[in-house]
């Protein structure tokens, strides 16, 4: 029971908007230097900040991020979290990440509401169920959980799919990750920003990066709408935009960037409790803590920079979904947006040194850059603070698209998420 001094609190601050509450974060002014700079204020470019300093003892950073904290990618995604990746290089990072999941809360001392609610992927034809007995093998061979279903352990998990027989994509089987569940996004990023903040790290929202300053080879610090910001060290991580700024020091990388859309449905009481993704229908669902169905697909085919996607995608995950949860169809949907996803050749991130000394980028994660959070600004911070990148992340780099040794986690990726 609360006592009547906070509750007095609370409806002290209502009446005022909140405005005399203490802020989670400082809003300080940019300083003319610092020892490090990271360039986006989403969940890899906050964790990265929070590692350096809470690891490395690097906590003269500043977290720099062009609109407000978490308003990119980070804000615009399912919130999905799994680490049933097929190939070593991925499972091992992923896994890396979900293990840091697992206590995230308690790391940071704020609730990212973490659910370990499971994952399965559905099998709907006989090259599925290959396939998926392939993957469950392949991801156990690595010590990740993982395991097969028939179609009567799939209906005690999910009871309300379609299970019939002469449906067009009938139901054989599933994967499942027990420990795969969904998080939410917006804490993820303000628990890394205040604990980052508490740690002496300077965050400066609304300030767009215009340029990076690069003389002999080596970085010099970057130009800003909010003036010139010396460091030896700059980590870029502005998802959606990684060629952008790359191009700012001369750097031409592989990627595309493409609209990434979701949508929620009106909320419900709970009736869906795992995540189910299939690959063949083209759609995946959880419901949220609030009781809304969240849904998304695939990417849209063509490259834009653009926050919104087009409705035939919106059409065909409406679609897939009332295929796979015919009861589903009643539902209202609300509202829809659009994330921009940066999309490397073999759907694998570059998380590494650059040919320019001091520079560093973390992007290319496509649709799985929720779900490595916690993984990817720690190996990130890593890299940084060593001049070296950890073992985990030592296969991703922009090299490996000269040389061949690619990293093809399509696979993983055929449905967004």
């Amino acid at each position: 029971m609360k006592s009547k001094y906070s509750i007095f609190s609370l409806a002290r601050n209502a009446l005022d908007y909140h405005e005399n509450w203490t802020e989670a974060w400082r809003s300080p002014e940019p300083k003319p230097a610092y020892d490090a700079i990271i360039v986006g204020g989403g969940g890899h470019g906050l964790a990265t900040a929070y590692y350096l300093a809470k690891l490395h003892g690097l906590t003269n950073i500043a977290v720099l991020e062009k609109g407000w904290l978490g308003g990119g990618n980070t804000g615009r995604n399912t919130t999905i979290v799994r680490s049933n990746y097929l190939w070593d290089e991925s499972a091992f990072l992923y896994e890396h990440a979900l293990k840091l999941w697992e206590s995230l809360s308690q790391d940071l001392n704020f609730n990212v509401m973490f659910s370990q609610r499971g994952l399965m992927n559905l099998a709907h034809n006989l090259h599925d169920l290959r396939e998926i007995q392939r993957r469950v093998n392949a991801i156990r061979l690595n010590d990740i959980d993982s395991e097969f279903l028939t179609v009567d352990q799939v209906r005690q998990i999910c009871p309300i799919l379609n299970f019939d027989p002469k449906a067009r994509h009938p139901i054989l089987g599933a994967s499942l990750q027990r420990r795969g569940g969904v998080a939410r996004h917006d804490a993820v990023a303000w628990g890394y920003a205040r604990a980052a903040d508490a740690l002496g790290v300077d965050i400066i929202q609304n300030c767009e990066v215009s340029g990076l300053r690069v003389a002999n080879n080596r970085i010099q610090g970057v130009e800003t709408t909010r003036g010139y910001i010396a460091a030896p060290k700059v980590g870029c991580v502005p998802a959606g935009h990684s060629s952008v700024i790359a191009a700012m020091a001369g750097l031409r990388f592989p990627i595309e960037s493409h609209p990434l859309q979701a949508l929620v449905s009106e909320p419900v009481k709970p009736i869906l409790h795992t995540v189910v993704m299939s690959g063949a229908v083209h759609v995946y669902v959880s419901q949220s803590d609030k009781g809304e169905l969240v849904l998304g697909a695939g990417i849209d085919a063509y490259t834009s920079y653009a926050q919104r996607g087009s409705p035939h995608i919106l059409e065909h995950q409406l679609g897939s979904l009332t295929e796979l949860f015919p009861l589903f169809s009643r539902l209202r949907f609300m509202r829809q947006w659009g994330g921009i996803v940066d999309v490397c050749p073999d759907a694998s991130p570059i998380v590494a040194k650059m040919p320019v000394e001091g520079l560093y980028f973390n992007c290319g994660w496509g649709t799985g850059g929720f779900k490595a959070t916690p993984g990817s600004g720690w190996v990130f911070a890593y890299t940084i603070a060593q001049d070296r990148p950890h073992k985990l992340n030592e296969a991703f780099t922009l090299e490996r698209f000269s040389h061949g040794y690619l990293i093809d986690e399509h696979g993983a990726a055929a449905v967004a998420h």
